[in-house]
């Protein structure tokens, strides 16, 4: 053998190749193979066998030919084997390729088709050969005819057919990497690529896992030909897959059996993790291929996946890109939940769509997947939480109000964005630790920066990040207190919101406390009022929520404590002594404020009680400090009228007069500290029984008492002349004195409502201070009396009252006692109170006002009013006795609110319970149950017991009272009582399910009732009507419900054009008239709302249509046999709404906002129309196929029903002719300046040019249509009418007749001129 190989390498060695020409011929082809074989095997002299090979054997013999393919066709198995060393292979590749451009056609192609036979088979395996096919496929192609089955091909077409025959075949999973490798080096044309694309994306299902990063390289550089888009949607597509594939494996986990179980999540993490840098990579690198992937996303725009957002977010760390990403994201998030919104408010839409895909909760997985290291999305995680925030925050309002209340729920689609971004980034905080600090500093840096700006959405982020990881936070203590260093410029909501939320942190940090308490100081003393606030709500803070463990004072602290003595001093025993060394401390710099503005005092006097029911050791301070600053205004003299110093408490800047000492907030704080100290037990208080502290407060005690006594005596001695405000006294803002009288006014209204809830505390039910109280409250209500008429407001009836200082408790409490307290030991206590008509409806005025403040501001004026749970319980309590009220005290017999036309204590107790319910659902949505099971009166307890849910109890309960309300006659008929009861089931009934009896027999009975009811009450009609839509569009759509409307619209206001008579019809009682005005507005609010649905829904369609261009065919031929379900909807709802519109165009509505928002509506009726056309075009291109003959019958109602009474409206509107007869002259003055506003209105607003526009670009696709479906649907249009130049026709008849008439030519002419417009008008009238 080993002379053999010498002998063919000496014979190469030789200038002439004849001998070895015929040495080689006499060795037999499978001794060469031995040959060769054996040499690759040891690796020598294998490459000079080959080289030898090809000397010795000429291309141009047919035998050297053949030997030559036998050469290829034996080297390429031998080099995929796996038996030769990787550089001896390589080597004998090499030297094939050198030589692949001598090989003939033939030779060419039955080495081609050996290639392909050998990945057909599956012996491709190191992919080392796979070299040397791009050059035979290249040569290949060259070639000018090839002889293919019993014909001839060129080259070029066989090698196609090579490469779809390699495409189509089965290839085994170890080879599709090297195939892709090698299809690099292929040139190919854009089909062949799309279909090798095609082909390896299809394989991704069938590799391990681990396979995937090194197939998405390849495709990416492949991707460099072409086909970018195709690659990129193809991977995200498989990982979208695997995603749904963990999702149902761990919803049915258990049901599936381990064989059958998918890829391990974190194996499936770390592969996305990787592609992900594969794709960013490339995109760095290839714009084209990063401009694709963002058009891709574009399109399908909102059909996410964790995935996909990630690669998205780590897109965006390439400059260029991250500007469109995330408005791109932006974008794909806000039409998520505005879909997600018109679809929970829409029946009809639920019915039409599947579920809706959540892209906040793709959002949220991808937050949850990147702690899988993905580091690369993490950095673009916080950018886009910031991004949400930031954007979609809260905007300041006129005067830099806030314009979004913090504690109302998330319901909008941007309140949902805005918490959208803070949920990532307190899942970013929690689970990268290297992103922590990042977050943290942006957050702090907003708060500080964005002063002009409300900043709730932070400090919640802040308060969340604090409460989930406080041991966390302290590693970044140094940012917190830097931001402390900014608190007295910071407006006083956000110092307030920022303090809450370290109290935590300052519990464990003794450093962080002690530079906030030496920033508090700074503040005391700052120059702005804000900074002064700011110090006394931080001391209040740390009075109520921290106190001090151990034996340490804080002015004692190390900053160098260490960690675990923090968490020792923390858990210590309580140390009295410490504790109130601290406190002391902070009060001694709190009583600095008593000398400051009125604003700053009404902080402190509002935060004492806060502070003395948290801190009950602070009581003697507390209380020494109020009696202090009560003796300077106190006149102890007992003769001396009135009992309170007043002009102490104010103060002059030149002509201005301000409030210094808000003299009634200070002895409403003592009395609520006082009346708290004497409720609560002595041993809760203290733990010592050291008699000098218990002397001490028996001592402030009684000598508050003999005070408060001694001041409510004389107050009720005091005339008004004694406070210099008696009826004669000025009270205009113009002037100081008149200034002054204001201040003195609201002092004393405010001592009198103090006095009377320390009456009420302290007389235990006695008669004679319930007398006392009453007369405290007569001279309150003869000052309010005074001040009603000073202020110009006493003929106008009014139940509002100036802001009252009583308490949330207290309100709840009295209104029991008036109206449910059945005690016959108290009968004659309370009998003193529920004697006065005004002190009862006073105390529903008040409970009304405290309700309307926490439905506003989510807290309430008073003690306990910032507590949420207190305050809930205050709610459960009035909703309570105010049901009790109005069910069991029946509005007919109250004359005394009819006569001084005031509403009554029924319409007071209703707007009450409205205001409860909408606070309710607005700010404690979940607790709704617990607050009408709290009720406790109903006399359907059996109902409830029955299945009836609690809600629909007290539904029923107010139904009944509007069915009474309604069954009386005109004159009995409260209109106002009536609008409430609608307003309160309006929103008792959001809190039914959709899908439960309840809300059957509650949309039922709603029909029923505007069915049935027959008032001319245009306010109570919009009630009843707003309620019946609202409750419709969550049953079915309101289509055929807005198409009555609008026939009993038509039927009461009559024809545009008068010689028509109205079908009478009356579907619904509720619209007559009077009401149809109304009625009609609300309709077409309806209209626009169903068109707003029909657009979604187009446009949808439309999307979806061009995302399925390349479907199957066989979709398309049934598609044509039928129509789409949405289709046909949209279809239906045009349909029915264009029957609705051309009722309401016929109508004789009243010239101004109704017509021109008809105009409008009509506007945007054909603008949907035109969309809808071309749909039908786009899909006549896509496909061939028949127009559906619904919509056939749709453009046939458009033209030859809606169109033609549009023009007729136009003239209508722009004539502005209202019939004026048999009215007197004031209406008919009225009438005519209206008709000349309305055409002011009309030119204004473009309404009717719009319109116009809108039918012509209607009929304009029409037309396209038609040519592209071949089926003529202009055959249903009327032409147009020209409004530049139009002739009346009863008007020219009238003239011809007079011409006929008169003798003189130029009479005529002129008799024409003036009697025209009358003509017409008697023309008209006949």
């Amino acid at each position: 053998m080993k002379a053999e190989i010498d002998r063919i390498i000496y014979l190469s060695d030789g200038d002439s190749s004849v001998e070895l020409q015929k040495y080689l011929s006499s060795v037999t082809e499978d001794k060469l193979t031995t040959l060769l074989t054996n040499s690759a095997l040891k690796g020598k002299n294998v490459g000079l066998i080959i080289k030898a090979i090809f000397k010795g054997s000429p291309p141009n013999s047919t035998e050297g030919s053949n030997r030559r393919l036998l050469l290829y066709q034996h080297c390429i198995p031998l080099c995929e084997s796996g038996d030769l060393q990787s550089e001896v292979a390589a080597d004998i590749i090499g030297l094939l390729m050198l030589e692949t451009h001598t090989l003939n056609g033939s030779s060419l192609a039955k080495l081609a088709d050996f290639f392909v036979k050998e990945v057909k088979v599956g012996k491709i395996f190191h992919g080392k050969s796979l070299e040397l096919f791009p050059t035979v496929l290249t040569a290949l192609a060259a070639c000018e005819k090839l002889s293919y089955g019993k014909g001839d091909l060129s080259g070029e077409e066989y090698k196609k057919q090579l490469i779809n025959s390699l495409c189509s075949s089965r290839w085994d999973s170890q080879c599709v990497i090297h195939l892709t490798t090698m299809f690099r080096d292929v040139p190919l044309s854009s089909d062949e690529l799309k279909f090798l694309a095609e082909k390896v994306l299809r394989m991704f299902s069938k590799l391990d896992l681990q396979v995937i990063p090194p197939l998405v390289y390849q495709l990416l550089l492949l991707s460099a030909k072409g086909c970018k888009r195709q690659i990129l949607d193809g991977i995200i597509a498989y990982f979208k897959q695997q995603d749904i594939s963990q999702h149902e494996e761990q919803r049915h986990g258990e049901s599936l059996d381990m064989e059958v179980q998918s890829i391990p999540q974190d194996q499936l993490r770390h592969v996305e993790g990787t592609v992900i840098l594969h794709i960013v990579f490339a995109a760095r690198l290839d714009h084209e291929l990063g401009r694709e992937f963002l058009k891709s996303i574009k399109t399908s725009y909102g059909d996410l996946c964790p995935f996909s957002v990630a690669l998205l977010l780590s897109v965006a760390r390439i400059q260029r890109y991250e500007e469109q990403v995330f408005e791109l994201l932006k974008g794909v998030i806000m039409k998520s939940f505005k879909d997600e919104q018109l679809l929970q408010g829409s029946k009809f839409l639920q019915d039409l769509l599947p579920e809706h895909c959540s892209v906040s909760q793709m959002i949220l997985d991808t937050v949850k997947n990147s702690v899988f290291g993905w580091d690369h999305v993490t950095q673009g995680l916080v950018q886009l939480g910031f991004f949400l925030m930031d954007t979609f925050g809260p905007k300041p309002g006129p005067f830099g109000k806030t314009t979004e209340g913090s504690a109302t729920v998330a319901r909008t689609p941007t309140q949902l964005a805005c918490k959208l971004g803070g949920q990532v980034l307190l899942q970013g905080f929690k689970m990268h630790e290297a992103i922590r600090g990042d977050i943290l500093e942006q957050v702090l840096n907003r708060l500080v920066t964005k002063t002009a700006s409300p900043v709730n959405h932070f400090l919640d982020l802040f308060c969340d990040i604090v409460t989930s990881a406080p041991m966390i936070l302290l590693e970044s203590s140094s940012k917190v207190t830097e931001t402390f260093d900014h608190l007295s410029y910071l407006p006083l909501a956000t110092v307030q919101g920022l303090l809450k939320a370290v109290q935590p942190l300052l519990k464990v940090s003794m450093s962080m406390k002690d530079a906030l308490i030496l920033v508090l100081r700074k503040a005391m003393f700052s120059s702005q009022l804000d900074g002064r606030k700011s110090a006394v709500t931080g001391f209040l803070l740390l009075l109520k929520n921290f106190k001090v463990l151990g034996s340490l004072s804080s002015s004692q602290c190390s900053q160098t404590i260490s960690s675990s003595q923090i968490q020792v001093d923390v858990h210590s025993r309580y140390n009295a002594a410490a504790n109130e060394a601290f406190c002391l401390e902070i009060l001694s710099s709190l009583r600095r404020c008593l000398g400051q503005q009125a604003d700053v005092r009404i902080m402190l006097y509002e935060g004492f009680y806060g502070v003395l029911s948290r801190n009950s050791q602070l009581a003697s301070a507390i209380m020494q400090t109020l009696l202090s600053q009560l003796r300077r205004y106190y006149e102890p003299e007992q003769d001396l009228l009135p009992p309170v110093k007043l002009q102490p408490c104010i103060t002059a800047h030149g002509e201005q007069v301000h409030i210094q000492e808000p003299l009634a907030h200070l002895v409403s704080c003592t009395v609520h500290c006082l009346l708290w100290l004497k409720n609560m037990p002595r041993s809760t208080r203290t733990n010592d029984s050291d008699e000098d502290e218990d002397e001490d407060e028996e001592g402030y005690q009684s000598e508050l008492q003999t005070i408060l006594e001694s001041v409510t005596k004389r107050m009720i001695k005091c005339e008004m002349e004694d406070f210099e405000l008696d009826k004669s006294a000025e009270f205009s803002n113009g002037s100081s004195v008149g200034m002054k009288n204001n201040i003195f006014a609201v002092l004393v209204l405010g001592l009198y409502e103090v006095l009377m809830e320390y009456n009420f505390a302290k007389a235990n039910y006695s008669k004679i201070y319930f007398e006392e109280l009453m007369e405290l409250f007569n001279r309150y209500h003869k000052l309010c009396e005074i001040l009603r008429e000073k202020s110009g407001k006493a003929r106008m009836p009014s139940n509002k009252i100036p802001r009252s200082l009583l308490s949330m408790n207290f309100i709840s409490t009295l209104l029991t006692v008036l109206f449910r307290d059945s005690s016959q030991s108290r009968e004659e206590a309370v009998s003193v109170l529920r004697s006065s008509d005004e002190f009862v409806r006073y105390s529903l005025c008040v409970a009304v006002q405290k309700i309307q403040q926490l439905e506003e501001t989510g807290v309430a004026d008073g003690p306990d009013g910032q507590s949420s749970d207190l305050t809930f319980r205050f709610l459960c309590d009035m909703t309570s006795v105010l049901m009790w009220r109005y069910t069991y005290v029946p509005s007919t017999v109250e004359d005394a609110g009819k006569k001084d036309k005031r509403s009554s204590l029924s319409h007071l107790c209703l707007e009450g319970l409205l205001r409860i319910f909408t606070t309710c659902h607005q700010r404690y949505p979940d607790k709704m149950p617990k607050l009408l099971s709290s009720i406790g009166n109903s006399q359907d307890v059996a109902e409830q017991e029955y299945g009836d849910g609690i809600n629909y109890v007290y539904i029923r309960q107010f139904q009944r009272a509007l069915f009474a309300q309604l069954s009386r006659g005109e004159d009995d008929f409260n209109s106002k009582e009536a609008q409430l009861l609608v307003s309160i089931l309006s929103v008792l009934s959001l809190q039914l399910k959709p899908s439960s009896q309840q809300f059957v027999q509650m949309i039922t009975w709603t029909v029923k009732i505007c069915k049935e009811t027959h008032f001319e009450d245009a306010a109570l009609s919009k009630g009843l009507l707003s309620l019946l839509f609202s409750l419709h569009v969550l049953f079915k759509s309101p289509a055929s419900l807005v198409l009555e409307l609008c026939q009993d619209i038509h039927s009461h206001l009559g024809d545009i054009d008068q010689d028509v008579e109205v079908e009478e019809q009356s579907h619904f009682a509720i619209v007559n008239k009077k009401t149809a005005t109304a009625a009609a507005l609300l309709v077409l609010s309806q209209v626009d709302k169903v068109l707003d649905e029909v657009d979604w829904l187009i446009s949808r369609r439309k999307n979806h249509t061009a995302s399925d261009r390349s479907g199957p065919a066989e979709e398309t031929t049934q598609a044509a046999g039928r129509q789409d379900p949405v289709e046909k909807a949209v279809t239906l709802q045009l349909g029915t709404l264009l029957t609705a519109l051309n009722e309401l165009v016929q109508t004789t509505l009243q010239l101004g906002t109704c017509t021109l928002t008809l105009l409008r509506e009509l506007s945007r009726t054909y603008t949907i129309l035109t969309t809808l056309v071309k749909y039908y075009i786009q899909m006549c291109a896509t496909q061939s196929g028949k127009l559906p003959s619904r919509f056939e019958k749709l453009v046939k109602l458009s033209g030859s029903h809606l169109t033609p009474q549009c023009y007729s409206f136009i003239t209508y509107v722009q004539g502005g002719d209202s019939s004026t007869s048999g009215v007197d002259k004031k209406k008919k003055k009225r009438t005519e300046v209206n008709t000349v506003a309305s055409a002011k209105l009309l030119r204004e607003t473009k309404a009717i040019p719009n319109l116009i526009f809108s039918i012509e670009q209607y009929e304009k696709f029409l037309i396209t249509l038609s040519k592209k479906s071949k089926v003529n649907l202009m055959q249903y249009m009327k032409l147009s009418t020209s409004r530049d130049f139009r002739i009346n026709a009863a008007t020219l008849d009238a003239a011809l007749q007079e011409q006929d008439q008169d003798d003189s030519q130029e009479a005529v002419s002129q008799d024409l001129e003036e009697t025209q417009e009358p003509k017409q008008k008697k023309k008209r009238k006949q």
